[in-house]
This record gives structure tokens, C-alpha cells and sequence, in this order.
């Protein structure tokens, strides 16, 4: 039996878990956000002394009169993208115009004292620290995000099963447990209590980013808060495992009724068993997402490579892929996976302790991290009238992610965005 071995650990044929831990950088205030002003890309709002002056005063600047604003007396003007506030500036100064304003960017809140720490779901800019303070995550790029929160207008996920393979769900954790609707241990692992059901945290980092319970005034909340949880534990407490324990948790959550399974593992040698596991799940209906690797090469990596599986990049809070991601055309998008800040088991994990974690609640890095992102997104798609199959879902992921920098030669795709890809429409 070959061993699937942890990237970061010491790995003789297979690397599985992709994740690499931030570097501590100067203290700050926990949570400490700064929140730029957000316009909306094209349009302005304007209202006039006396509405006849809109046409002469708005012509002098190359602008045409546009639709009142319900009751308000005020106007939404198209102007040239990128002049909003410069325009805002100019119209202000006339004497017609009681006043001009950006039509600023307004998006849903939740009630989680973290979610300020989640940039990959809404991200304004904010700079944060990890949980106790040691490290600095520096202010980031205005929506390099996936857009969940708007996404959420137009569905949380209920009904959607996401199977978690890896190193398992902690039991007695307040914002994912609840959510782990089934469970069953595929690695060598001897649960014996509770804290043994996740020793490493890894598991239950990843399932938090896919559906930790949203507007709980608890921690966090996932990309797809309203999904469940199938639990196919399959790593050990090292982070380590096998090929056909992997199989067999796959064969377990496609009869379990999982519509999406993440596999925030992989290993370097292909293997027959496991693809024809990913090619039974495929034929049976579901959306299979896998992390790429951290390797920062060309190199592919199983079961991300497998055609019947989405591979996952790992971009920071710029949108500029992650010094560690494993890259290439093979790769089929690309998701945040740098520091992202999600649920740990509530006693000391091997990976918290490693990393001087705090338990509960801190950040990994990986592209671990980013694919459950990928993998929560198609479980959104699944709960809207484009979820019809699974290549539907595939297909509706992929054509809609954001065409940032890198796509076409880092992955095949862009970096998902869960707003587009339910149908909504993204700012």
C-alpha cells in the first residue's frame, strides 16, 4: 500500500494535502480592518436644484440625463468607468446640482466576528491578523474575492451534500459539527474519543471553508453556508494516508448522496484504482474538485490531473497567484488559498501546534484552502435551475470565473466567482 504523504511532511512517492502555513509578520490589532470606498464601476447618482437644468449641466461634461431613483428626486448617471468620483467632484461644484454622489457598493453583512478575516469571500481591502495577533495579513486588492456574499442572495446551498475526504470533521467543534450529516473513517486511525477524530485539523479546516454555519454570531461562515457535510475521513493524525482509503471514502460519499466531493489531497504517481473511483463518482453525478498542489511547478498532481476531476490553483487577497500554487494548463482554476481564515478542532491540533495555531479559529494557506472554495461554489450552482448534472455544474463553474491575471497559462480558467456562477450578477 503507498502512502500519500502531507506537502511539508516527508514525502517518498505521493504529496497529499496541500497547504503551507503563513509566515508570522509584525503584531496588530486583531481584526483590524480598513474599509476603502467602494463605487460602482460606470454610474454615479445626481440630483438637481431644478431637473430642467440636468440636460445643459450634464451636456457640458458629455453626459446624458439618466432614470430617477425612486421617490428620492435623484438620477443614476452612466459616466465613463473610472471617472465616478472625479465627476462627483466637478458636478458638486455647480450651483444646479443639490449634490452628486458615488453609487457606492452595498453587500449583505453576517453576524460571525470573523468574517472580517474572510476576504476570499468578501474581500474590501481589509488587512487582518491571525487569531492571536502574531501575524499581519497587509491590506489587499478590492474584490479579489468570489463574490459569496452576493451569491447568498440567490442561494445558501440547503440540500446540497459536500463529502469532505481528508483527515476528518473535529466531532465538538460549535460552527462545522452540526453540520457533518454522516461520517465514516477510512484511515488507520483508532478513534477511541472525540479529539481523536481530527487530530491533524486539517479536515476541519477544510470544512469550515465550505460550509461553517453563517449568521451564528460564531466564528465564521462558509462559501456555502447552508450545504452539508459528508465526513470521509481517509488521513491520520500525521496528515498521511492511502490510495485505496481515498478510494473507498470516494466510493462511500458517492452512495451517501454527495453531489460535490473535495479532495484537498494529492499525490505525484497516478494511480488506476483512484482514477477509476473519480470516474465511477463522475458517472454516478457528482462534481469532483481537487487541490493542485504547492509545489510552484508544472509538475501534475493526482487526482487534481484526472479529466473527470476540476484542479485548483491557490491565489492571495491581490489575485495574483500563490508563490507555492502549483500551476499550469492542466489546472482548470484557480481560488483564494493564501492565509485563509477558517474553523480548527478546539483542542491542540498537529498542524496548530506546528504552526502556532490557535484552536478554534486561525489561518492555513494552501491550495488545500482553495479548493473547497471551488468545491462550495459548485455546490451553490447545484441549488439553482443550472444544476441539471454535473457537467452542467463543471461547465457553469469554470466559464464564469474571472479572467485575472495568469489565466491561460497558470490554469485553463480564471478565479471562480460564486456570484456569476449562480446567476447573479457581480459588481
Amino acid at each position: 500500500m503507498k502512502k500519500v504523504l502531507i506537502a511539508g511532511l516527508a514525502a517518498i512517492v505521493m504529496v497529499l494535502s496541500a497547504i503551507t502555513i503563513a509566515v508570522p509578520g509584525n503584531a496588530a490589532v486583531p481584526g483590524n480592518v480598513s474599509v476603502p470606498s467602494s463605487p460602482i464601476a460606470g454610474q454615479i447618482m445626481v440630483k438637481f436644484r431644478d431637473n430642467s437644468a440636468a440636460a445643459g449641466v450634464l451636456g457640458q461634461h458629455g453626459l446624458s440625463d439618466g432614470p430617477p431613483i425612486g421617490s428620492t428626486g435623484a438620477h443614476l448617471i452612466k459616466v465613463p468607468t473610472g471617472r465616478e468620483l472625479q465627476l462627483v467632484a466637478v458636478l458638486s461644484r455647480n450651483p444646479a446640482v443639490e449634490y452628486a454622489e458615488p453609487d457606492e457598493l452595498v453587500t449583505a453583512t453576517t453576524a460571525d466576528p470573523y468574517f472580517d478575516r474572510q476576504y476570499a469571500l468578501q474581500n474590501v481591502g481589509q488587512s487582518f491578523t491571525n487569531t492571536a495577533g502574531t501575524v499581519t495579513v497587509p491590506a489587499g486588492k478590492n474584490d479579489a474575492d468570489v463574490d459569496a456574499v452576493e451569491a447568498w442572495g440567490v442561494t445558501k446551498g440547503a440540500g446540497v451534500r459536500v463529502a469532505i475526504v481528508d483527515s476528518g470533521v473535529a466531532i465538538n467543534h460549535e460552527d462545522i459539527s452540526s453540520k457533518v450529516v454522516d461520517r465514516a473513517n477510512f484511515s488507520d486511525t483508532q478513534i477511541l474519543t472525540p479529539e481523536d477524530y481530527d487530530q491533524y485539523g486539517h479536515g476541519t479546516h477544510v470544512a469550515g471553508i465550505v460550509a461553517a454555519t453563517a449568521d451564528n454570531s460564531l466564528g465564521v461562515a462558509g462559501v456555502c453556508p447552508d450545504c452539508s457535510i459528508l465526513d470521509a475521513k481517509v488521513l491520520n493524525s500525521s496528515g498521511s494516508g492511502s490510495s485505496s482509503g481515498i478510494a473507498k471514502g470516494i466510493d462511500w460519499a458517492v452512495g451517501k448522496g454527495a453531489k460535490v466531493i473535495n479532495m484537498s489531497l494529492g499525490q505525484k504517481v497516478s494511480s488506476r484504482t483512484l482514477e477509476a473511483a473519480v470516474n465511477n463518482a463522475w458517472n454516478q453525478g457528482v462534481v469532483i474538485v481537487a487541490a493542485a498542489g504547492n509545489a510552484d511547478t508544472q509538475a501534475q498532481v493526482y487526482p487534481g490531473a484526472y479529466p473527470n476531476v476540476i484542479a485548483v490553483a491557490a491565489t492571495d487577497n491581490n489575485d495574483t497567484k500563490a508563490s507555492f500554487s502549483t500551476y499550469g494548463r492542466w489546472v482548470d482554476v484557480a481560488a483564494p488559498g493564501v492565509r485563509v481564515y477558517s474553523t480548527l478542532p478546539n483542542y491542540a491540533s498537529v498542524l496548530g501546534t506546528q504552526n502556532n495555531l490557535s484552536p478554534g479559529y486561525d489561518i492555513l494557506s494552501g491550495t488545500s484552502m482553495a479548493s473547497p472554495i471551488v468545491a462550495a461554489t459548485a455546490a451553490l450552482v447545484w441549488s439553482t435551475p443550472s444544476g441539471t448534472s454535473n457537467a452542467s455544474v463543471r461547465t457553469k463553474v469554470e466559464s464564469t470565473a474571472d479572467p485575472i491575471s495568469g489565466t491561460g497559462s497558470y490554469w485553463a480558467h480564471g478565479r471562480v466567482n460564486a456570484c456569476k456562477a449562480v446567476g447573479c450578477t457581480a459588481p
